[in-house]
């Protein structure tokens, strides 16, 4: 089964009822939530670059319906965190976002097995009180701040709960 995302057919993934869907970086739907997302670089010389994702391996997800969106990311990460990282997830639709994550995860270990999944949270720039609350409903743990700007980060190992 496919479906068709701004001219873009793409395969439904294999999980027999996943909402995600898997794109490219530089996906349309992708990149329009990801305009609105707090980590979003704005160049100063009005640059849009149509890709947003950075070096290394990816995983570019979006939902059926197109309302939110999640980046599984390997690389070289200079602040020295080992593992997968969830580099980008914003959800503007209905969908629980802990369930999202959870299902993302499944994703990212079919890909990369028993792998340390992580992620960071910048506090000053969201909402909640609570920073990373839908990862911590998923069973992520706070493990630390970065050195550099303080952001919390948050971890998920394989069999945890």
């Amino acid at each position: 089964m496919e479906r068709i995302y701004e001219n873009i057919t793409v395969p439904i993934l294999p999980l027999s009822k996943s909402k995600w869907v898997r794109v490219k970086d530089g996906n349309l739907t992708a990149w329009a939530l990801f305009q609105r997302h707090y980590s979003k670089y704005h160049y100063a010389d009005g640059r849009r670059p149509k890709r947003f994702v950075g070096p290394g391996e990816r995983i570019v997800l979006i939902t059926q319906d197109g309302l939110a969106f999640f980046v599984w990311r390997k690389f070289l990460d200079a602040s020295g965190q080992k593992g997968v990282n969830c580099s980008i997830f914003r959800n503007d639709g209905n969908h629980l976002s802990s369930e999202l994550i959870l299902e993302a995860e499944k994703l990212a270990w079919v890909r990369w097995p028993e792998e340390r999944l992580y992620t960071y949270v910048n506090a000053d720039k969201i909402k909640s009180s609570n920073p990373g609350y839908c990862f911590k409903c998923a069973g992520w743990n706070e493990c630390g701040t970065t050195k550099a700007r303080g952001l919390v980060i948050l971890e998920k190992f394989p069999g945890q709960n």
